[in-house]
C-alpha cells in the first residue's frame, strides 16, 4: 500500500498514472489542455480509459523550458486540481518543486507531491508532505533547472541514482515523511545519456530490488530517447512504442506507470497481468 494525504493506494498491481498539463509549452501536449474545462474533461477521459492517478502540472521541465513564478504556477493548477479533485474519486499528485505551490494544490485537494528534483532544490516539500499526509514522489535529476538537461552525464549513472535516492530517502525521513507515503522514480530524461536511459531501464529491476521498500514509478512516455531509436521527431507519434517501454519497466518491478496514452497503456497493462496470472 502507498499512502497519501486522501486515499491509500494498492500497488499490488501496476498502476496507471495519467499526464495532465496544464502548460502552454510542455513537449508533447502544451497548450492543449490550458484551460479549466479543456483540464477537466482530460481527466475525465483518462480516468475513463483506466488512469488510477492524475498527475497536474503547471511548469513545463522540457529542455529550453522557462522557469515561472509560484504565483504563476499555482494559478494554472489549483482551479484544475479543486475541480478534478471534487468531481472524481481518483488522488491528484501535483508535480511541481515548489513548497508553495505544493501547499496551495494540497489544500485545493491534491492527495501527492511529486518532486522532480528529489527534495535537492527545495527540502521543504519534505515538511509539507509531512504536515498534510501526502504522498511524495522522490525523481532522480541532475543539476539545476536551467541545466539539467545539459548537466554533463554522470560517470556511473546506476551509482549516481542510488546515492540521489539514498540522500533523497534520509531528507524526506528526516523530515518525518513516512516510509509508507515515498515512492522514488529513475527519472529517465532528466540529466541522462542516450544510453543512460537505455540501462537505467535494463538494470530496472536491480535498482527496485535495493529499494524494494518504495513503490517505484517510471515515466517514459512519448520521452526523446524513444524518438531516437525510431528516428521520429514527432513525440505525438511514439506511442505505441511509449507502451512498449512502459510495459517493459512493469516487467522489471515498476509500480507506477507515468504515461500520456491511458486507454493504450492501460490495454497493455491488462494483457500483461492476464498472462502473468498464468505463473502464479
Amino acid at each position: 500500500m502507498w499512502k497519501t494525504a486522501t486515499h491509500t493506494i494498492d500497488i499490488s498491481r501496476p498502476l496507471v498514472m495519467g499526464i495532465l498539463n496544464v502548460t502552454p509549452d510542455s513537449f508533447s501536449d502544451g497548450g492543449e489542455f490550458f484551460s479549466v474545462d479543456a483540464a477537466v474533461r482530460r481527466a475525465e477521459r483518462m480516468i475513463g480509459e483506466g488512469a488510477d492517478i492524475i498527475d497536474i502540472g503547471g511548469e513545463s521541465t522540457r529542455p529550453g523550458s522557462r522557469r515561472i513564478s509560484a504565483d504563476e504556477e499555482a494559478e494554472r493548477v489549483v482551479p484544475v486540481i479543486e475541480a478534478v479533485a471534487a468531481r472524481f474519486d481518483v488522488p491528484v499528485s501535483i508535480d511541481t518543486t515548489k513548497p508553495e505551490v505544493a501547499e496551495a494544490a494540497i489544500a485545493a485537494g491534491a492527495a501527492i507531491i511529486n518532486d522532480i528534483s528529489g527534495l535537492r532544490w527545495q527540502p521543504e516539500l519534505a515538511d509539507i508532505a509531512t504536515k498534510s499526509g501526502a504522498g511524495l514522489i522522490l525523481m532522480h535529476s541532475r543539476g539545476t533547472f536551467e541545466a539539467m538537461h545539459t548537466e554533463p552525464p554522470a560517470d556511473d549513472i546506476i551509482a549516481d541514482v542510488r546515492a540521489a535516492f539514498t540522500n533523497a530517502l534520509n531528507t524526506a525521513e528526516a523530515a518525518g515523511v513516512a516510509k509508507e507515503n515515498i515512492a522514488l522514480d529513475i527519472g529517465i530524461g532528466f540529466g541522462k545519456t542516450f544510453e543512460q536511459n537505455l540501462e537505467l531501464l535494463a538494470k530496472l529491476d536491480k535498482i527496485i530490488a535495493e529499494f524494494e521498500n518504495y513503490p517505484m514509478l517510471v515515466g517514459v512516455s512519448r520521452k526523446s530517447f524513444i524518438g531516437k531509436i525510431l528516428g521520429e521527431p514527432d513525440p505525438q507519434k511514439r506511442v505505441a512504442a511509449s507502451v512498449a517501454a512502459a510495459v517493459l519497466a512493469i516487467t522489471k518491478g515498476a509500480s507506477i506507470v507515468r504515461v500520456h496514452d491511458v486507454k493504450e497503456t492501460a490495454d497493455a497493462i491488462k494483457i500483461f497481468e492476464a498472462i502473468n496470472k498464468i505463473n502464479e
